[in-house]
């Protein structure tokens, strides 16, 4: 619709609903709050280890022991949720990628320890094989290519290991079609109702993730590029076919990956199907920021919150960063 105003300059100031600092907060049309935060965590092998990400300043990959007490901290700090991510050696990588679906594999370790520590943070577990496989990516290849089917039932396999172990939330990554209504009926059938189903629903080919992938040992290892599963950044209305698709197969959330690239692509998709909608303000789109801040810049404290905030503008229930510890500090202190 078209915008209208009863009365035109200079009867009407816009600006004078900016004049103070308590009349920006009562006529804000988004609010950013510690609600609205998942914080992506790293996990490693040992014990009382921290191992910080180069590429990504400010993270690290933490032992067990260690990011318990973290998650414990962002509990305290109101951050309703985590998004786990494990660090696999080569032993835990095959072709297979049957390491996934171990029932005392690292991550299942660190989802009990970390609903031991911290009940009361959810934990948002991924599921992609792409950490365990030889090969980096996310799913069985043979011939070249990443096979659909066969690639499905091993996640099925891994979301069900992982919600035996007491994830609340398994999120499936890969991109691959069908996953979604194949996990969602296995957790029912072996009891797991209640576990929501996050999809990552618009995952694109992105030049974005390179971090994440020195983060989780991975970006070594990958042949080749994901382009044949993960979508082309040049379309917009085949990520509603995909969202579309998730839900009717029984979705209970559903991601738009990477995040400020497509802000476009969150909007569409809120306004079309009006379901919990996340984002995942991915390690580049962090990387910038802090690489930019290191420099003097930019204020990484500003720019964080300015970022986060168009997030919600544009439709975000929920979004995933690495700066979650920072921006609930922040809205902390007001």
């Amino acid at each position: 619709m078209p915008i209208t105003f009863p009365a035109s300059f200079p009867r009407s100031r816009l600006r004078r609903n900016r004049a103070d600092a308590w009349t920006r907060r009562l006529v804000a049309e988004n609010t950013l709050t510690v609600d609205d935060l998942i914080w992506p965590v790293f996990v490693i092998e040992g014990e009382n280890q921290r191992v910080p990400v180069a590429s990504m300043p400010g993270v690290e990959r933490m032992t067990i022991d260690l990011l318990c007490e973290a998650v414990a901290g962002a509990g305290d700090l109101g951050i309703p949720c985590v998004a786990l991510f494990p660090v696999v050696g080569p032993e835990g990588k095959s072709e297979d990628a049957a390491e996934a679906y171990r029932p005392d594999n690292l991550m299942n370790r660190a989802i009990r320890a970390l609903k031991a520590a911290a009940p009361g943070v959810g934990v948002l577990c991924d599921v992609a094989l792409d950490p365990y496989t030889t090969h980096g990516h996310d799913g069985i290849l043979r011939d070249g290519y990443i096979q659909n089917d066969e690639t499905v039932e091993v996640l099925v396999r891994q979301a069900l290991s992982q919600a035996d172990a007491g994830a609340d939330i398994v999120a499936p990554s890969d991109m691959m079609d069908g996953r979604i209504g194949a996990v969602r009926d296995r957790l029912d059938a072996d009891g797991h109702q209640l576990v929501r189903v996050c999809s990552y629903a618009a995952k694109y080919a992105s030049a974005f993730y390179g971090p994440f992938r020195d983060a989780v040992n991975s970006g070594g290892f990958l042949k080749g590029d994901k382009k044949t599963y993960q979508m082309d950044p040049a379309n917009s209305d085949e990520a509603l076919r995909e969202v579309a698709q998730d839900l009717q197969e029984g979705a209970d959330m559903v991601m738009v990956k990477p995040g400020l690239p497509y802000l476009d692509i969150i909007r569409r998709v809120k306004d079309q199907f009006a379901v919990p909608t996340f984002a995942y303000h991915v390690s580049g789109e962090y990387a910038m920021l802090r690489a930019a801040a290191g420099n003097g810049w930019l204020d990484y404290d500003k720019a964080l919150i300015e970022t986060l905030t168009g997030f919600k503008r544009a439709g975000c229930d929920a979004v995933l960063t690495y700066g979650a510890l920072d921006a609930a500090r922040l809205l902390r202190q007001g």
